[in-house]
């Protein structure tokens, strides 16, 4: 679904105020928007996530990755226990306004399996299965 503010910027060129895109942005019934987070470097996809208004903030002020996690109702800042942080490269807002993604820098294992990337589990089309590949390291 696209939103009147998103498509009227399809033909912008000045920069807006970051303050009143996020006021616009199509954060869920619970707060919270889906975050893709890419490797800057690679272009490898690390993980998805969520972010509440706070983890927005919190990330794009002090350009490391915090998220909201679902399962413990708090802010997670990644990194913050296991030193595996994710400085923040790069963000951007898709078109609708409805997901945000982050390019960063990587610092050890993005997944908690101890693996590069959380989308481990290659699926094989042709043979109907689902390979775990990348071992933690």
């Amino acid at each position: 679904m696209k939103r009147s503010y998103f498509i009227a910027l399809e033909n912008g060129h000045e920069p807006l105020p970051l303050d009143e895109v996020i006021d616009q942005l199509a954060f869920d019934a619970q707060g919270l928007i889906p975050v893709i987070t890419q490797d800057a470097g690679s272009g490898e996809v690390l993980m998805f996530a969520w972010m509440n208004r706070t983890a927005l903030e919190h990330t794009i002020t002090h350009q490391r990755m915090t998220y909201w996690s679902r399962s413990r109702q708090q802010l997670w800042c990644k990194g913050e226990t296991s030193g595996h942080v994710q400085q923040l490269i790069q963000m951007s807002f898709d078109c609708d306004g409805d997901a945000i993604l982050c390019k960063v820098e990587q610092r050890g294992a993005a997944c908690h399996t101890g693996r590069p990337s959380c989308f481990y589990l290659k699926v094989d089309t042709q043979e109907k299965r689902v390979r775990v590949t990348a071992n933690p390291s």
